[in-house]
């Protein structure tokens, strides 16, 4: 399953469209005012899937995800000097980036491809291709994107 997210142009808070490979809507995001991101995301049908919510004053940055309501985990930013390194504290699940942070694999406990998520470089706002060969695991896989993307906006 592939699915392409798509910042939007015009939008005050940070709104994004998701998109199947065949071009319908996936998932679509809507930003609410609050003290650091908060991200809900909605399915196809208009449905609250989820949430990403950044938590605030902290050292490095931290995003919560939510389920429904449900808590399902944290994606941490690590220090380091070069390469960036997140900590996906949801599902045994660990995060590999490149240097120039467009790229990124999310594996397994067991070193299994969970998805790869690609930023395209040529567009006017922020897009991302994400490859995902179980698509139970999307919306999770949405939520780690969503972070990044927050993250980095917040950084500059």
């Amino acid at each position: 399953m592939k699915l392409l997210f798509k910042q939007r142009f015009f939008s005050w808070l940070d709104s994004y469209d998701v998109y199947r490979e065949d071009g319908t809507v996936a998932y679509t995001v809507k930003g609410q005012i609050s003290w650091g991101h908060c991200l809900r995301i909605y399915d196809a049908a208009g449905n609250w899937a989820g949430t990403v919510k950044e938590k605030v004053f902290c050292w490095l940055p931290k995003f919560e995800l939510y389920v429904g309501n449900t808590y399902m985990g944290r994606i941490s930013k690590k220090w380091t000097w070069f390469k960036p390194q997140y900590v996906f504290d949801c599902n045994g699940w660990g995060v590999q980036g490149d240097f120039f942070e467009w790229d990124y694999s999310i594996v397994n406990a067991q070193g299994g491809l969970v998805a790869k998520v690609g930023k395209e470089i040529f567009h006017l706002t922020d897009t991302y291709v994400l490859d995902i060969p179980d698509p139970q695991n999307a919306l999770l896989v949405l939520m780690f994107t969503l972070a990044v993307d927050a993250e980095k906006c917040s950084r500059g």
